[in-house]
């Protein structure tokens, strides 16, 4: 992930430095658009990617967010009276935060769910392309065993590099275990075999992932290109035209 700091500590003060000048309208809208466009190209990855490829969406991904939060939060800053900022200060932390932590449960809920109506469908046709007739019993016992297994849990093997099957293999009858070719044995028990089944529920349910996430971001490119060019509360409520309240408080405060 480190690209995408990468890209957010070059473009943070940069677009900081072009929104006071230029507003933040334009710069915020272009960043919040290619973040979309980088969501769309992580959604065409294949699993089996090279990390440059993602090295630089993601680097990209940090250009983008750079882009966006600094003017973003000006623009929000300005826009509130000078004593209430504090307020806008908080609320703009615990939306952002509270937004953060929301998106990575719907994300990570999205592809749960794909798993669980995917893997086991997924787990019968690589069976499938190993089975022959004199050891599809044994193969069926263990298709069962590793279809019913947890989504979360296949999930989490795959990204820690963890082969669930040298435990079912370890957890049947070993004279069913014998009865499969060794190279039929170590095929399933290999780094590559279970990444490779898992991933034909994984990556549909990522890539609907990341095509949410463009969609969102787009929505969010619209909204903030209709926001105003540049607008600064002083500007339009200038400090001396006070109100009456404010100079009896001020007369309350001088006695």
């Amino acid at each position: 992930m480190l690209p995408m700091t990468l890209g957010f500590m070059i473009m943070g003060p940069i677009s900081g430095m072009l929104s006071d000048k230029y507003g933040p309208r334009w710069i915020a809208t272009a960043g919040m658009s290619i973040v979309a466009l980088v969501f769309l190209g992580l959604a065409l990855l294949p699993y089996n990617f090279d990390y440059w490829e993602l090295g630089i969406l993601i680097f990209f991904m940090g250009i983008g967010n750079g882009m966006f939060a600094s003017p973003n939060s000006s623009s929000i800053m300005n826009s509130v009276p000078p004593q209430n900022r504090g307020i806008a200060s908080g609320m703009l932390s615990t939306l952002s935060n509270s937004a953060s932590t929301l998106s990575m449960s719907i994300f990570f809920t999205i592809v749960i769910v794909g798993i669980q109506k995917s893997f086991p469908g997924a787990v019968y046709s690589s069976f499938a392309s190993l089975e022959s007739a004199q050891i599809a019993p044994a193969l069926q016992q263990l298709t069962n065993q590793l279809a019913i297994m947890s989504p979360t849990n296949a999930l989490f093997s795959a990204f820690l590099g963890y082969n669930p099957m040298s435990s079912i293999l370890n957890s049947i009858d070993p004279s069913i275990v014998s009865s499969i070719p060794q190279q039929i044995v170590t095929t399933l028990t290999s780094n590559y075999w279970f990444p490779q089944t898992l991933q034909q529920a994984f990556m549909p349910a990522l890539r609907i992932s990341f095509i949410i996430g463009a969609v969102l971001c787009s929505i969010a490119a619209v909204l903030s290109a209709m926001r105003g060019q540049r607008y600064v509360y002083e500007a339009y409520n200038p400090v001396g035209d006070v109100s009456k309240a404010d100079i009896t408080e001020g007369k309350e405060r001088a006695l």
